[in-house]
């Protein structure tokens, strides 16, 4: 069962790079909005261009993968963003200086034998970030493609987390079935091609996560 305290607060749209995409995520209730700042990604946007997108009420996340803490604060100001998404392998101390509140940091628990060694990484960094996210790979992001979410089950945290990984339509219910995710990061599953959202993937997807209990 997915949880959210208001409907589709908890449920992330990534890769926005046009205000059309953001203004059907708003119409849709998707309650965070996510802008990558990594070159090497197809959905790449500059923090000007994020600036550009406006979008009430919603919570604004940064993507961010190697810049230093100071260019993070920097593009979260000229952008207006409320989080900073850690997609790195940044540590406590960078996770401090961008500020507790601030800061969803990535893991990947594809790297870990067991779920008790995740859980002894999570234990670490739970006083220093507002939201863990759980993505497929053993790093980066931009997979399109699942992990075994069932490792997640009986997770032991205090803190709110996301799941991501080529979520859609097609495979979002047993997802969220196997793990019990607070809340879920949509991005490629929901795409007619990188960077454009499809209308009727983002719709189907979202009346799907309604009708689950959302």
């Amino acid at each position: 069962m997915f949880y959210c305290c208001e409907r589709s607060s908890l449920v992330k749209v990534c890769g926005i790079t046009r205000q059309e995409d953001a203004d059907r995520c708003i119409a849709l209730d998707v309650g965070l909005l996510g802008f990558i700042f990594h070159p090497k990604s197809p959905r790449n946007v500059t923090p000007e261009q994020a600036g550009a997108i406006r979008t009430p009420g919603v919570m604004r996340v940064g993507v961010f993968v190697d810049q230093a803490p100071e260019e993070v604060r920097a593009i979260m100001r000229t952008s207006d963003l409320h989080l900073a998404q850690l997609h790195g392998d940044q540590n406590r101390a960078f996770c401090e200086a961008i500020g507790k509140s601030r800061v969803m940091r990535v893991f990947w628990p594809e790297r870990y034998a067991t779920r008790v060694d995740l859980e002894a990484d999570l234990t670490a960094y739970a006083d220093c970030v507002r939201f863990f996210l759980f993505d497929a790979g053993s790093g980066g992001g931009g997979h399109g493609k699942n992990f075994d979410f069932s490792f997640l089950g009986g997770l032991k945290t205090h803190k709110t987390w996301f799941i991501a990984g080529g979520l859609g339509p097609h495979n979002i219910l047993a997802a969220l079935d196997s793990c019990s995710a607070c809340g879920v990061d949509l991005n490629s599953g929901v795409e007619s091609s990188p960077g454009v959202k499809d209308p009727d993937l983002l719709q189907t997807t979202l009346a799907l996560l309604c009708q689950s209990g959302v």
